[in-house]
């Protein structure tokens, strides 16, 4: 099982890379074949939407068929194929199509791992597994950051992206080797559909804050973070992928910091709103000073970054409503509604990006500061909605 796992590290490394590799590639992208800001807001919110539409047959799967055939068969046939499709590139629709592709090649990776713990250990420390192997495998995060402008510039962007589908159909081949699937639980006929998960009315007041939690963080790692300083500060991509291997950092400190505090404090609940509402700061400070200079910017990106990796919390929190035999179903439902939140904002800040930019003249300090405005008021309200849920503890 441990072999396993780890195949499943090594996945999720990849899709954390895919998410977020955008953000490096939007200067030759753009320079090559014409893709434009607007552009690159749907190809990576398409990654999501992709992503998020994929959770309930992965549900599915993951009760029915099991993690090993589910996780191997999508990432060998959506990640590697998205990838190949990606390096012969020619358009941006091509790279919209790749980016859905990939998007599906990597649905099943995570929870596929949550499905594992929740079958296999105590639920008592599902946050911190869950926190441990997102934080691990935030290496693709940062891998996809100065390692990957790196990369780019000593053999080019085509041939990169083609040894990173040979990567991932070699890891695809892994998880089929040596994945184990756990064993079955026991359910009735009649009590193991998705509207069972649907009935359950505490997930209703966690929903709007898992909708929002991920969005900007993941909005800006994955894609404005290298505008925003090339267009303000006139950094340089090494200097855009030095800020965006800091934010990258501080999601992985995140993960793992996030992790156990449940059991620190007694309180799911809590960490997560207060977590989050230091995120909304951030995002508000930004909104408020978007030219305040580099080093204060970058500090409260990385703030926007470390805030925001509650992600493994709510899930803990969510799954803790659910009876063994729907934990599958559960835990996927709620990360749809994860990464659905975060591709919806994606293409939204793309819009809200262009009107902002056409409002002020094109002044990137202005049109910047409306963006996460944008993201501050958006986290703001998921916060409020989630006030009112109901904590559960292990």
């Amino acid at each position: 099982m441990r072999v396993g796992i780890a195949s499943l590290l090594l996945a999720y490394v990849l899709s954390q890379f895919y998410r977020a590799f955008l953000a490096v590639m939007a200067p030759v992208l753009q320079a090559d074949i014409g893709v434009t800001a607007d552009d690159l807001a749907d190809a990576s919110g398409l990654w999501f939407l992709a992503f998020a539409l994929m959770q309930l047959p992965v549900g599915w799967a993951l009760d029915r068929v099991g993690p090993r055939l589910t996780a191997a068969v999508l990432l060998a046939l959506g990640g590697g194929g998205g990838a190949l499709l990606f390096a012969a590139a020619q358009s941006p629709w091509a790279i919209s199509a790749a980016m859905m592709l990939i998007g599906v090649g990597c649905s099943p990776v995570l929870m596929a791992s949550f499905y594992i713990f929740a079958r296999m250990y105590s639920p008592a420390v599902f946050g911190t597994l869950a926190g441990a192997i997102i934080g691990a495998g935030s290496v693709g995060n940062l891998a996809s950051a100065l390692p990957m402008a790196v990369a780019i510039e000593a053999f080019g962007w085509r041939e990169t992206v083609i040894g990173l589908a040979a990567i991932t159909f070699a890891v695809a081949l892994g998880l089929l080797r040596f994945v184990q699937d756990p064993p079955r639980a026991e359910r009735r006929d009649d009590d193991g559909s998705m509207w069972d998960i649907l009935r359950t009315p505490a997930i209703w007041l966690i929903v709007p804050m898992l909708v929002v939690n991920y969005a900007p963080s993941g909005g800006i790692r994955g894609l404005w973070a290298g505008p925003y300083f090339a267009e303000v500060f006139d950094a340089t991509p090494e200097q855009v992928g030095q800020v965006t291997l800091l934010m990258a950092l501080a999601m992985v400190l995140g993960n793992f910091l996030y992790g156990p505090l449940d059991r620190v404090f007694g309180t799911r609940k809590g960490v997560v709103l207060v977590g989050n509402l230091a995120g909304t700061a951030c995002l508000a400070l930004l909104w408020l000073f978007p030219a305040s200079g580099w080093w204060t910017a970058a500090a409260l990106i990385a703030g926007v970054g470390l805030f925001g990796s509650s992600f493994p919390m709510m899930m803990a929190h969510g799954r803790a409503f659910f009876p063994p035999h729907l934990v599958g179903r559960g835990v996927t439902l709620l990360n749809l509604f994860t990464i659905g939140g975060v591709g919806l904002f994606q293409m939204l800040s793309g819009r809200v990006q262009v009107a902002a930019s056409a409002a002020h003249g094109g002044d990137p300090v202005q049109t910047y500061s409306v963006l996460f405005g944008f993201f501050a008021l958006v986290l703001g309200a998921g916060c409020a909605v989630y006030a009112f849920s109901r904590d559960r503890v292990d």
